[in-house]
């Protein structure tokens, strides 16, 4: 099977059902039972894994924006501050990898940072993504490679240089390239889900597609344009603080985001054109003959 990879238990790609991801990022602001009632109405919806955001604050954060101030759940505090309130530890870490093994659904983390690797290589992931931010991060790219674990490449704010580039520097191997627009949320007119199609008649891999529009219509049609892969922010509300609430898909959006990919997938049939059985009738009874 070409454009096929493996993730898991699940096979990726051309002819295999839409991998579906529920990305909680950091929508959990940082609190570990918000992150498993997440998790546990992401399978409640069926959808196929789970992804979360590993940072290294100290590496990942600039200078300059450390000691901004910013009002959050916690109170007026710098954004460093903030960023370590985000982040989960090794024991989080353990008891989310505990959970999803328990409910049955695969989880994986988006890299910010080569220490962030080293981090979750402790917990056997079934394949890594790196976020549209760090697709000009070479370094990081060979450091998630090294793994030879399946990886995602998202491709938001990248010119089509740079994501030959960062193609040229990891190899098609055990790879699927998103099509991503980087705006929260991000106005249809930019949402260019034409790419999907030039990525897949340019790249010998699965191709996907990371939504960050309001609605579920560009989600759905990204599968009939060849998505193999189909990633959207989730959150149990979307009047929760955070900056990815907003361009977020609650539960019963997400449940309906799964049911239109799946008949979608039905109705896109094979490309062969038939006489099904179920229009026999209708020749017997409409057909007209000159």
């Amino acid at each position: 099977m070409p454009n096929e990879i493996k993730i898991g238990n699940r096979k990726v790609g051309e002819g295999n059902p839409v991998y579906i991801v529920a990305e909680i990022g950091i929508n959990h602001n940082g609190d570990l039972d918000i992150a498993k009632d997440m998790i546990l109405s992401a399978k409640e919806t069926s959808a196929d894994a789970v992804k979360f955001q590993k940072r290294t604050p100290e590496l990942c954060v600039p200078k300059e924006q450390r000691g901004i101030m910013r009002e959050t759940p916690w109170g007026y505090i710098t954004y460093m501050e903030y960023r370590e309130r985000v982040e989960f530890g090794e024991a989080d870490y353990r008891e989310i990898d505990r959970f999803c093994k328990e409910i049955g659904i695969d989880w994986f983390v988006s890299v910010w940072d080569e220490l962030s690797v080293d981090f979750i290589e402790k917990f056997t992931p079934i394949c890594y993504k790196l976020p549209s931010a760090s697709l000009t991060d070479h370094k990081l790219l060979l450091k998630v490679r090294a793994t030879e674990r399946p990886m995602i490449i998202s491709t938001g704010m990248s010119t089509p240089e740079q994501i030959d580039a960062a193609v040229k520097v990891v190899g098609l191997k055990d790879l699927v390239i998103l099509h991503s627009t980087s705006s929260y949320p991000c106005d249809p007119d930019e949402l260019n889900l034409m790419v999907i199609s030039t990525l897949k008649e340019k790249y010998d891999c699965p191709i996907g597609y990371s939504g960050h529009e309001v609605g579920l219509i560009p989600s759905v049609v990204s599968v009939g344009l060849g998505a193999s892969m189909v990633e959207r922010h989730f959150t149990l509300d979307r009047a929760m603080w955070g900056s990815d609430q907003a361009a977020s898909v609650e539960p019963g959006g997400f449940r309906r985001l799964v049911k239109y990919i799946r008949v979608t997938e039905m109705a896109l049939g094979d490309g062969v054109k038939r006489v099904y059985d179920s229009e026999k009738s209708s020749i017997k009874k409409l057909r007209r003959y000159l």
